[in-house]
């Protein structure tokens, strides 16, 4: 796998200068904006950065990574991933983490997304994709809603942040649709 080319960014494997950026603001930036927003209610170990990279090295089929650094204007901005619910069945959720607010509210999540999904699709014999957010994340579930995603499952109040209860939000799409969706320009 080379990289996936889309018109604002592109999706390769990281380097290590992406993986040093995206590491920073994962876990070494405290003000870093995307924490806010990507499942701030779930406490996160700061790992090594050789763990770090241990991780990127995963992958979901072989051949298939389990996560690609979102690239744009020539530096890494975020990334978009995959991980198993449920290898025997085929549940993979996957997602997308923009972390430069300067790329956001511009398309370039929305565009990392459908070229992260149109690859798995296209290249493994998955039957489903889904992802899960919060209802305080209404910008992921916009994406998600854009991309053709379906909302499947409503957790009512089940995430509990600074004084608050959220929704769980579990939103999937099937490959026919995906490929309905591809057939019609979507």
């Amino acid at each position: 796998m080379s990289e996936l080319d889309g018109n604002k960014v592109f999706l390769r494997q990281a380097s290590e200068t992406d993986m040093k950026q995206l590491y920073e603001w994962k876990y070494i930036d405290e003000h870093q904006e995307a924490k806010k927003w990507n499942a701030p209610y779930i406490a996160e170990d700061t790992i090594s950065f050789s763990a770090y990279q241990e991780q990127w090295q995963a992958e979901i089929f072989p051949g298939t990574p389990s996560a690609l650094a979102v690239i744009a204007d020539h530096q890494a901005i975020g990334y978009t991933g995959s991980y198993w619910v449920d290898a025997d069945t085929y549940w993979m959720e996957t997602g997308i983490v923009i972390y430069d607010p300067a790329y956001w509210n511009g398309g370039y999540g929305t565009e990392a997304y459908h070229l992260w999904i149109d690859y798995l699709f296209h290249y493994t014999d998955l039957h489903r994709l889904g992802m899960t957010t919060w209802s305080a994340n209404e910008r992921m579930v916009q994406v998600a809603k854009k991309l053709g995603m379906k909302e499947e499952a409503r957790i009512r109040e089940a995430r509990y942040w600074q004084g608050s209860y959220y929704d769980s939000i579990k939103m999937g799409i099937l490959r026919r649709e995906w490929e309905s969706l591809k057939s019609i320009g979507g």
